[in-house]
């Protein structure tokens, strides 16, 4: 089976390190951004298997980032899950509307997320 590619964007370049570490240990081909706007123009040229996007970034927000991929056909089956700091919680219809897989609010371990991200490509792929 060929790696699984995960796209992690958040601005807090020590998150994306200690998440890119943990998930390239389990196996992970990872790609990075640290703003929405590269963000989505990684999901485009790269295709990964599952996008893990900070709430709060400059230039597109997790939101926007999230909304641009679900309107894009190529792009909208993939499963998102979204980080959000204290506070910025999404609302339940939003997270259902855009398709928000999993939730996890800042600060979470790594083994957490390295566990919500193996359950959502199980079930994306059971889908």
């Amino acid at each position: 089976m060929d790696n699984r590619k995960v796209l992690v964007a958040d601005d807090e370049v020590h998150i994306v390190n200690v998440v890119a570490m943990k998930l390239r240990n389990n196996g992970f081909d990872v790609v990075t951004a640290d703003n929405g706007a590269e963000a989505y123009r990684l999901c485009c040229e790269e295709k990964p298997d599952i996008i893990i996007t900070d709430y709060q970034m400059p230039q597109m927000t997790g939101l926007e980032l999230i909304e641009k991929v679900r309107s894009n056909p190529d792009l909208k089956h993939i499963p998102i899950i979204m980080l959000t700091a204290r506070g910025f919680a999404i609302e339940d219809e939003q997270k259902e509307r855009l398709n928000v897989a999993e939730c996890l609010s800042k600060p979470f371990s790594p083994k957490e997320l390295l566990g919500y991200v193996e359950s959502v490509l199980q079930s994306s792929a059971a889908k």
